[in-house]
């Protein structure tokens, strides 16, 4: 595929590959802070093509009531996927970081799979359900409820999972009939410009149904907010950029979807195997350097217990160094930027600041010249009213808080202004079931369960965002409901 020989790509607007009206910008491998090769850079005017393209094919082409086809042309996509899995893996690794281990999962081979379930949704779906006759104010009547695409959709991805969620995005999206600009991090042009090269070489989807504009801002990504052509945004990033996407979106009213920020809690009740709980939150915190919304990074741990969890878990992340994200073993690879390894490190500066201390890590490894990388960090001597406990940090740190029994670890958990993902740990199921019951999240790992399946709505509550992604909730995000009563 000539975008991992010639190392650089283009944007993807209307069925053709065009020159960004912005020049090109770099796109850097975090591991070696290597420039890998550029990326088109978007304009006002391109976002304005892509725009309307999107508004055209929704408009003027059968995609939006064919159903077959759409089905036909996600499963196109999947499978183009998969004959390029070798090459998606590589721009993967090196673009965004990824170790290589999660490549065969959430990174890359996992999202590829989930294509099938949002083509399977669509081919089995109720798109029309009939509610019988009645006679409402004495007419008499038969009621139909039709569920139909929402229209143009403005997809906002960030860099940390880019496959992950650029396909949980324009999957279900597509399934349901809507046509989609997505416009992908600065960070990870190319994990999004390849799906055009693979949609316009092995797919039959029309011109303009998926159009891709890579930018090295964000300034283009916000005129899929405003722009009355629009009718939904589908965000995924941070809740302070979100709250923004969804002002931005008001004075049309648009349809919101939002992924926002988490700052999740792993609750270790008294009973628990203690070592062995704090070693699978200290590894969690450490997969991908910690770059992920849902990764659990406050150990919540009965007070009497304190000073063996943190150290249970400081030996657990000791034993994981930053590496090579290209080597089978490596768990915790690069941050995505210098820009965002300083920010991470201006938290643990803060760490000490307000008190606290660390069990291991604190700042970058020693011994290491070049690339983004933050040492797995466990934080200790701070309460939950700390920033660093409050605040999203995305990186390799985890953050011990004590707890007085379970009503009090319950009320650490929620006591957050968000409410992404939970996990409870105890050696009794039905105890850690009733803790899980009063989380307000909107995922919760009971001993060491996995939530993440395509079939398995994704979201959170409070600040943690709007709406579902993934399941058949995800897919209904994308669709419209229409009741049709006629006389009879």
């Amino acid at each position: 595929m000539a975008i991992a020989a010639e190392r650089t790509s283009e944007l993807f607007i209307g069925g053709e590959f065009t020159p960004g009206g912005g020049g090109r910008y770099p796109t850097v491998n975090p591991a070696t802070e290597e420039i890998l090769g550029t990326a088109a850079n978007a304009d006002v005017a391109d976002m304005d093509r892509a725009i309307a393209a999107a508004r055209r094919a929704f408009d003027t082409t059968n995609w939006a009531t064919d159903t077959a086809l759409r089905v036909r042309c996600i499963r196109q996509l999947r499978d183009a996927m998969r004959e390029h899995i070798e090459e998606l893996r590589t721009i993967t690794i090196a673009e965004a970081g990824a170790p290589r281990m999660l490549t065969a999962a959430a990174q890359l081979e996992g999202p590829v799979a989930d294509l099938g379930f949002s083509a399977d949704t669509a081919e089995n779906y109720a798109w029309r359900t009939d509610l019988g006759v009645a006679a409402p104010m004495g007419i008499k009547t038969r009621r139909t409820l039709v569920r139909e695409a929402a229209g143009v959709v403005g997809a906002i991805t960030p860099w940390n999972f880019p496959h992950q969620i650029n396909l949980a995005k324009i999957g279900p999206a597509l399934a349901a009939g809507n046509t989609v600009v997505l416009k992908p991090a600065p960070d990870t042009p190319w994990c999004a410009a390849i799906l055009g090269e693979l949609v316009a070489e092995h797919t039959d989807i029309p011109p303009g149904v998926l159009n891709i504009v890579t930018s090295a801002g964000h300034t283009v990504g916000v005129m899929l907010s405003s722009d009355p052509r629009v009718d939904m945004v589908s965000f995924t990033g941070s809740t302070a950029t979100g709250r923004a996407v969804m002002a931005a979106g008001a004075p049309t009213v648009k349809k919101v979807f939002l992924e926002l920020g988490g700052k999740s809690a792993f609750l270790v009740l008294d009973d628990a195997d203690l070592p062995a709980a704090c070693a699978m939150a200290a590894f969690t915190a450490s997969v991908h350097a910690g770059q992920g919304c849902a990764i659990t990074t406050r150990l919540v741990v009965p007070r009497a217990h304190y000073d063996e969890a943190a150290a249970a878990a400081a030996a657990t992340m000791l034993g994981i160094k930053p590496g090579d994200p290209d080597k089978p073993g490596t768990v915790c690879g690069p941050v995505i930027s210098a820009r965002h390894r300083d920010r991470v490190q201006s938290y643990l500066d803060l760490a000490i600041a307000e008190g606290g201390s660390f069990a291991c890590g604190g700042g970058p490894p020693a011994g290491r010249d070049g690339g983004f990388f933050i040492e797995p960090t466990v934080v200790v001597g701070l309460t939950n009213q700390a920033r660093v406990a409050r605040e999203e940090i995305f990186g390799p740190v985890l953050t011990v808080i004590a707890h007085d029994g379970d009503d009090d670890a319950v009320r650490i958990a929620n006591d957050s202004p968000y409410g992404l993902s939970a996990t409870v740990f105890s050696a009794d199921p039905q105890r850690a079931q009733a803790v899980a019951m009063r989380l307000r999240v909107g995922t919760v790992n009971v001993n060491g369960g996995v939530w993440y399946s395509a079939d398995v709505p994704f979201g959170g509550y409070k600040q943690s965002g709007v709406g579902r992604e993934m399941g058949v909730a995800g897919f209904e995000e994308y669709l419209e409901l229409k009741a049709i009563a006629t006389a009879v």
